[in-house]
């Protein structure tokens, strides 16, 4: 009897320094917060986050930054008048702690996925309430809190990594802008 519990308890030591090993030797992934700027050193996509404040709502976009590298990214990497993820790997999502407005509609404080679907002239803007999803696997537009309808400048530059920007403009209004390659979208957000 005696030896059994000497064992559980052994067995129980070496299981905790198992696990303790284990999660000490995961690496966490570094959070970038402009993954332009420095050099591209690397062909993975970056995860990447754009924190700001418009109003009183503090606002976090969590994204994977893709590169361009050479590729063709509109009508090619990114197809035309498809839905995507606006980023890679898994869907962008927003977090909001305040009430805002988007394209007239009301968006709770949450945290929602972030679509578009690129189009030559015009793309369209959508905040989904499915926000943990892998690429548009999951994708449901009977999950959709909001679609607008925006039209592509071209910045200055080209932008190498997409890149998400939080802008506010005055005391309740501000803008979301997301640019990549010879592309840039960008919707006005308003918080009370």
């Amino acid at each position: 009897m005696r030896s059994s519990k000497i064992f559980l308890t052994l067995a129980t030591i070496c299981c905790f320094v198992i696990i303790s090993n284990a999660q000490q030797e995961k690496k966490t992934e570094e959070v970038c917060y402009n993954p332009n700027a420095k050099g591209d050193t690397t062909k993975r996509s970056i995860k990447s986050a754009a924190i700001g404040k418009i109003g009183a709502a503090n606002i976090i976009i969590n994204y994977y930054s893709p590169g361009v590298r050479k590729r063709v990214i509109w009508g090619g990497l990114v197809p035309y008048d498809e839905v995507w993820v606006t980023g890679a790997h898994y869907a962008t999502n927003i977090e909001t702690d305040k009430t805002i407005i988007v394209g007239g509609t009301s968006i709770p404080p949450g945290k929602y996925a972030f679509f578009t679907i690129p189009g030559k002239h015009i793309w369209t803007v959508i905040l989904n309430k499915n926000w943990d999803q892998h690429l548009t696997d999951d994708y449901d537009p009977k999950d959709d809190i909001v679609r607008i309808e925006v039209q592509p400048t071209i910045p200055g530059q080209p932008i190498e990594r997409l890149q998400y920007f939080i802008n506010s403009l005055t005391a309740n209004k501000g803008a979301i802008a997301v640019g990549w390659d010879q592309q840039l979208i960008q919707f006005e957000v308003q918080a009370n």
